[in-house]
């Protein structure tokens, strides 16, 4: 990728005159990955956002990530270079449909995925991410009944490796729902040794060919340790930048989507963040993400409560 490195120097310059932070997710393109202060996943930029000493946080991902790190930091100003960066997995749950399906199903422990709006996280009791899910669930005594929400795949695979009573939404990842089963063994008989790494947010005939299941973070540290020397990623395909820095001598495959046409393995929302929207937002100091104080209050006591338990598991 060609870096128009003026723009990468007046990025540094102000960071360094606004007291910036850039967090950017594994998913953004490599040129913005190159240029962020901190890289990570959804649990890792969490743990970011609430530690960050910046007094303000450009946010390289999507909008729920920055309203995550606003409501951690509300002192903070956060932005978000472009407020059309979604998330079809967040839109896949709404606050009054999640609040009656709550209501339908009383007594129950709600935890959400960060993947969320601000306004389902005022109406969880603990929120997790795909590298503390697990952990997060069986934090909880064994008796507890749950609702997860709002990942189907993640959550049916979370309640199949812990064995608990668990409700789950029906919501999705419109990029982790679109890996070909059927490619991906192509690609496996192409590449006999090759070793099918999938995030769990995948459809389950993808995870049970997969040799490794893990979050975008967990993935990455597979292929480091890991002998292996091709892989199939079936996960967003901007980790395999990081991939590709880690270890130059494997090869890393991105797992092809259904319709070969589409391009849909890749997150366009991620996709809307640019280097040249990364510099109008420090410059401009906008667009700004605001949350109504009462949610930032009701909202922070899950995220807390997943980081406080994560920091305990050292995760």
């Amino acid at each position: 990728m060609i870096v128009n490195n003026d723009i990468v120097k007046e990025i540094e310059a102000l960071k360094k005159e606004k007291n910036a932070i850039i967090l950017a997710h594994y998913y953004q393109t490599s040129d913005i990955q190159d240029i962020a202060d901190f890289i990570g996943d959804s649990l890792a930029l969490s743990q970011e956002a609430a530690k960050t000493k910046a007094g303000m946080i450009v946010f390289a991902g999507v909008k729920f990530m920055a309203e995550t790190a606003k409501i951690l930091s509300p002192e903070k100003k956060v932005i978000i270079p472009d407020l059309l960066a979604g998330c079809s997995l967040a839109d896949s749950c709404k606050k009054e449909d999640f609040e009656k399906f709550i209501a339908d199903n009383p007594g129950r422990t709600v935890v959400t995925y960060v993947n969320t709006t601000a306004d389902i996280k005022a109406l969880s009791d603990i929120a997790c991410t795909s590298s503390n899910a697990r952990q997060i669930i069986e934090s909880l005594p064994e008796d507890e009944k749950i609702i997860f929400g709002p990942d189907r795949n993640l959550g049916n695979y979370i309640k199949s490796l812990t064995g608990r009573d668990i409700l789950v939404w029906d919501g999705a990842c419109h990029v982790h729902e679109q890996f070909s089963l059927e490619a991906i063994l192509k690609i496996k008989e192409e590449h006999p040794g090759a070793k099918i790494i999938a995030h769990p947010e995948c459809e389950k005939p993808v995870r049970l060919v997969a040799d490794y299941i893990g979050s975008t973070s967990g993935l990455l540290a597979f292929v480091k340790k890991d002998p292996g020397k091709v892989f199939i990623v079936a996960t967003e395909p901007g980790i395999i930048y990081q991939m590709k820095k880690a270890e130059p001598e494997k090869q890393f495959i991105p797992a092809p989507p259904k319709d070969s046409t589409c391009g849909c393995s890749e997150c366009n929302f991620m996709k809307l963040i640019t280097l040249e929207k990364i510099y109008k937002s420090l410059k401009f100091e906008e667009p700004e993400v605001t949350v109504d104080p009462s949610i930032i209050e009701r909202a922070a006591v899950p995220i807390r409560r997943m980081i406080e338990i994560s920091a305990k598991l050292g995760l």
